[in-house]
């Protein structure tokens, strides 16, 4: 059975099951959420993480499906967050509405 090597790990998507509680990653789905409503002069509330996914990059791109709350009726986001954790480093790369072909970038 052959081995993995860390060039065949990055790029590579993986599940973070198990992690949609984490605190990082409610935390960085808090993040998303409050840049987006920033960006966009929206006010959407942060309800919970459906999924979150990681793909290893330069640092942790956190594939995130969330559950938003506007307007009291709730709709799903996926937002991409990049995070380099040794310069300190978060952004928000895309938040788009599950569903819509338009997407806003950073």
């Amino acid at each position: 059975m052959p081995t993995t090597t860390m060039a065949q790990l990055v790029g590579n998507m993986r599940e973070s099951e198990g992690r949609e509680n984490n605190t990082e990653i409610q935390e960085l789905a808090r993040f998303a959420v409050d840049e987006h409503n920033k960006k966009q002069n929206a006010l959407l509330e942060f309800a919970r993480v459906v999924k979150a996914r990681e793909q290893v990059v330069t640092g942790t791109l956190h594939h995130l499906t969330v559950e938003e709350v506007e307007g009291g009726e709730k709709k799903l986001y996926e937002p991409k967050v990049w995070v380099k954790t040794w310069l300190n480093f978060k952004q928000v790369e895309e938040f788009k509405h599950v569903g819509e072909q338009e997407n806003w970038v950073i």
